[in-house]
């Protein structure tokens, strides 16, 4: 689009009111056009920022609804796994040497005054050892830490009233990947996997160590 032009004066042909007047419609269309244009424009700016939005917003929605679903589907398989590993859990351990006489679910520890909030999937123990066992259908690295977390947590909790018995740290899934695993027998935990019909119970040994809390 053409630009308007600085209005010099011809002093042969000085400006009359007609001159400055046309001029001035000139320009005035000119700044009109140029508005409709920059309207024009940003219309549709403003078109493109609310398509932008509206699938962000869209996009946003399915993936809750998609980690919603998995949280849903990894809760239906740690049910799963729980109803196949604790009955059996017991008669396993034993044949590892470790005989506990109680075997507990879903344990929840709620202690606001020394601020200590633990949750374990399985609680096996006796009068000397106890074991907590966290199940997951797919465990992480993550997992495996947070279980590290965990234990520490039931050892302070244990020290602050009076039980001296030994905490050791189980992991189960239905799904374990190698570097998962190795990571568990690292840290001293003994890894629950399946095999067949059944499960077994992979013990830290050779270059890992059971470790005690």
């Amino acid at each position: 689009m053409e630009t308007t032009q600085d209005f010099a004066i011809d002093p042969n042909d000085p400006p009359t009111f007609e001159k400055v007047w046309k001029t001035f419609q000139e320009t005035r269309e000119q700044f009109r056009e140029m508005s409709r244009e920059t309207r024009e424009q940003f219309r549709e700016t403003r078109k493109h920022i609310e398509a932008t939005d509206r699938q962000i917003k869209e996009t946003g929605r399915q993936m809750k609804e998609t980690d919603k679903r998995v949280g849903e589907l990894t809760n239906r398989f740690g049910d799963m796994v729980e109803h196949m590993v604790v009955p059996n859990l017991l008669d396993k351990f034993r044949a590892l040497g470790f005989v506990f006489e109680i075997a507990s679910r879903d344990l929840k520890i709620t202690d606001q005054k020394n601020n200590i909030f633990v949750e374990v999937d399985v609680f096996l123990q006796n009068g000397d050892k106890v074991m907590v066992v966290e199940i997951k259908a797919t465990p992480s690295v993550k997992d495996i830490a947070d279980h590290v977390k965990r234990m520490e947590k039931m050892r302070r909790y244990a020290d602050l009233h009076g039980d001296a018995r030994k905490y050791l740290g189980a992991v189960a899934g239905v799904v374990v990947s190698d570097s998962v695993k190795h990571r568990a027998l690292g840290n001293g935990f003994f890894v629950v996997v399946p095999s067949g019909d059944t499960f077994n119970i992979i013990k830290p040994e050779g270059k890992y160590f059971v470790k005690e809390w």
